[in-house]
């Protein structure tokens, strides 16, 4: 399932609105731990992704919006899930200052858009319209653009494949 447009084959487009959130969001907040037991039902842990940082995010998120963040976002334990949860959710892609290391690879493993750039003049609810392949978001709210490395064409191949594992399915093997 992809919650983007393609336009070429090194271009693609996002369109969502944004939910704002801090720094050090962990994956604690993201997959909180008291639902640990629901870890092999993943829609159903779904229901509850960011609830300690925003209890009604879950009803609130539609199919292709985005998290907004500050620094350091998906630190604490590698939980696998945690991307995993927020794209069943309906995030259409990451957007924060940093990432922890092991929760941007997840991402990226499962096909969740990881995009590091500077937050800080998206607000909660503006509409995104995001160009992975030319690295710019551009703010429809506010009528600004921001600039963000651009992904790689390997990494939009990946992400429009649905993740890593369906990639290396796909093109028997990794194909770049």
């Amino acid at each position: 399932m992809n919650n983007y447009a393609q336009e070429s084959n090194s271009s693609k487009i996002l369109i969502g609105r944004s939910f704002k959130f801090g720094d050090d969001i962990s994956t604690d907040l993201i997959a909180p731990g008291r639902y640990f037991h629901l870890r092999s039902n993943l829609p159903e842990l779904a229901k509850h992704v960011l609830e300690d940082a925003d209890p009604e995010f879950a009803n609130k998120i539609k199919e292709g919006d985005f998290v907004v963040a500050g620094k350091n976002f998906g630190l604490g334990s590698s939980r696998e899930h945690a991307p995993a949860i927020m794209k069943i959710a309906g995030v259409g892609a990451v957007l924060a200052k940093s990432f922890a290391r092991i929760f941007f690879r997840n991402c990226i493993n499962i096909g969740l858009p990881a995009l590091i750039c500077d937050t800080d003049s998206i607000d909660d609810g503006d509409v995104l319209e995001i160009n992975l392949g030319e690295g710019i978001i551009t703010d429809k709210t506010k009528n600004l653009q921001i600039k963000f490395n651009p992904l790689p064409e390997v990494m939009i191949k990946i992400l429009n494949d649905g993740g890593l594992v369906n990639h290396i399915e796909k093109n028997k093997g990794f194909n770049l």
